[in-house]
């Protein structure tokens, strides 16, 4: 638990491809989150969501938690980190169990939970996420989404898991606990990145968001307020950067820059007349080109990234049932014609989203490059502080108010 005098602080560790991102929150009972601390460090020993170098990436992670901790004046122990990539699945599983006794309990969800847990999954993976969509009770025909109290004999849920590669989750533990931390917990950052920029009107209507970083395109669906399909595709904006090197025949860095600084997503956005500078390799003087040819190659690779999560929305079967149309999020989605390009490929409305429900810093709360982070902070309050209440207003629960009494008379 991280401490701050008498105040609550999560951390939330967003391990991009490009950059890895610590913020440090600072939240009250009532559940508002304000944040106090950022750090920011070039990710290197990341590639599409993996880690390929524990070194580079521990130092990365150092870095960023070291400018965090100076920012917030405090010490970090333990943080909520972000997991991607393609190894990641999902499927929709059912489970049941009996009612304890008549009425169903806290207690009962979480039987029944682990009772849909248990699906065969190969020795290589592991379940990242169980979450509930809806249970049943008895034969109800509706789904329930607070059955507890209600009264019957037995318990189904319908349960969303996502699975990850063991490996992949490891090398990021490992990660973290190189620089003394725990981890609460490994959240998929499209979990995390809807929790902190979706409405809760657009999860009940049917939503996707889609988190474009730099290694992956996160993608989650809602649907009747409950996640359905979650999926993480390999292509983002590093593949519009390398496209850019490729056409300009200039290094990354560089393509990079220019990336940021001239290039849309839409060519009619770009006029004809308009020309950039590029630096070439070596010592080469550097030229002039179209800033119309450098559109016309980002938009292709934009839309090339639309098909696919239009391709993987087809797959999930929930296409047609996502009325609130796209949320789009991360790093590369905030390019000039992104929207736009968006909503003419895939026929729906298509809103930028920006984290929600958290106060502080305002370069970083109106920035969809620290959806994810944001998310982290936001899933982690949620879990520190569940608005289930613990323990069943019983016997129990008395003897609990008596200690405490007794304890507020001793001292």
């Amino acid at each position: 638990m991280n401490r701050k005098g008498d105040k609550s602080l999560i951390v939330g560790l967003d391990i991009g491809t490009a950059k890895v991102m610590a913020l440090v929150g600072e939240y009250t009972p009532g559940g508002s989150i304000e944040v106090i601390g950022l750090g920011s460090h070039d990710s290197r020993g990341m590639k599409r969501g993996v880690v390929v170098d524990i070194e580079s990436t521990v130092r990365s992670i150092q870095s960023a938690l070291e400018e965090a901790e100076q920012m917030a004046g405090c010490e970090i122990r333990s943080v909520y980190a972000s997991i991607s990539g393609s190894h990641t699945q999902c499927r929709n599983s059912p489970g049941m169990s009996p009612i304890r006794d008549g009425e169903v309990t806290y207690g009962d969800l979480d039987r029944v939970l682990e009772a849909a847990k248990a699906v065969a999954i190969p020795s290589d993976q592991k379940i990242l996420h169980a979450i509930p969509q809806e249970y049943i009770v008895d034969n109800s025909q509706e789904g329930i989404r607070h059955p507890v109290g209600m009264s019957g004999v037995r318990l189904e849920v319908r349960a969303h898991l996502v699975v990850g590669a063991q490996s992949a989750a490891q090398n990021i533990t490992k990660c973290i606990n190189r620089c003394h931390l725990q981890v609460d917990e490994l959240v998929l950052g499209a979990l995390a990145s809807s929790t902190a920029v979706l409405t809760n009107d657009e999860k009940e209507l049917g939503v996707v968001l889609v988190d474009i970083g730099a290694g992956t395109t996160d993608i989650a669906v809602f649907v009747q307020g409950a996640i359905r399909h979650t999926a993480s595709l390999p292509i983002a904006g590093d593949q519009v950067t390398n496209d850019i090197a490729h056409l300009l025949r200039t290094p990354t860095p560089e393509a990079e820059q220019i990336k940021v600084r001239y290039a849309c997503a839409l060519a009619q956005l770009a006029t004809a007349e308009e020309t950039i500078q590029v630096p070439s390799v070596g010592d080469r003087p550097p030229r002039r080109l179209a800033r119309q040819a450098l559109a016309e190659a980002v938009q292709e690779r934009y839309e090339e990234i639309f098909e696919m999560v239009q391709a993987e929305l087809r797959r999930s079967g929930y296409e047609e049932l996502v009325r609130a149309g796209l949320v789009l999020t991360g790093g590369a989605s905030r390019m000039e014609g992104v929207v736009d390009l968006a909503e003419e490929m895939l026929h729906m409305p298509v809103r930028m989203g920006i984290p929600q429900q958290v106060t502080g810093l305002g370069e970083v709360i109106n920035n969809p490059v620290y959806a994810t982070g944001i998310g982290l902070l936001l899933w982690g309050s949620q879990l520190e502080n569940p608005s289930r209440p613990s323990l069943p207003p019983g016997k129990v629960g008395k003897a609990l108010a008596r200690l405490r009494n007794w304890y507020r008379g001793e001292f």
